[in-house]
């Protein structure tokens, strides 16, 4: 049987990315802390912070003469410090936990993303499938991210900040079996 293998590596985030650069993955035990915010602060942004985070997405597939045969996939949640960036005269723990929940966001597609996978199955366009449903999941979580931070409006609306807490949590225990080690 000759196997081949197909890996594609794909990283979404808010900004450009070097798959080399430092990166951190999400962790249900391990938080975020200013610390982990190595970036330069754009003077010419109002924000106080600004989390770069992503989904990595890798496949191979393996092939018996021209037929698929199997694929195997991964996918991480991933922060990235130098990419990430606080005012410090601004920043205090409240602002933490909103950069944090954008983490948590990106953890939360993450998981969708791999019970997704869990429904396909082996077949010839399975390279296909995977790339449309990494576009697709991406999409999703982009503008779930977009929409996190019009209605919070940037964390200031403290009631709205504390309704998609309560939300993302509720959707990550959901999704539970699906989370990064």
């Amino acid at each position: 049987m000759q196997i081949k293998h197909l890996i594609i590596c794909l990283t979404f985030i808010f900004i450009g990315q070097n798959p080399n650069e430092e990166s951190m993955t999400w962790s249900e035990s391990r938080r975020l802390t200013w610390a982990d915010f190595k970036g330069d602060v754009n003077p010419n942004s109002d924000a106080v912070a600004l989390t770069a985070s992503g989904i990595t997405f890798g496949f191979s597939v393996s092939t018996s003469g021209s037929r698929i045969v199997d694929y195997s996939t991964s996918v991480e949640a991933h922060f990235y410090p130098n990419k990430s960036w606080y005012n410090k005269e601004k920043a205090d723990d409240y602002i933490l936990g909103h950069e944090q929940l954008h983490f948590d966001i990106t953890e939360l597609y993450t998981r969708k993303f791999r019970e997704r996978l869990t429904k396909l199955r082996v077949n010839q366009n399975i390279r296909k499938q995977l790339k449309q449903l990494h576009t697709s999941i991406n999409e999703e979580l982009n503008e779930t991210q977009k929409r996190y931070d019009e209605q919070s409006v940037h964390s200031i609306n403290t009631e709205v900040q504390n309704q998609w807490r309560e939300l993302i949590t509720a959707e990550l225990a959901k999704l539970d079996q699906f989370k990064s080690q």
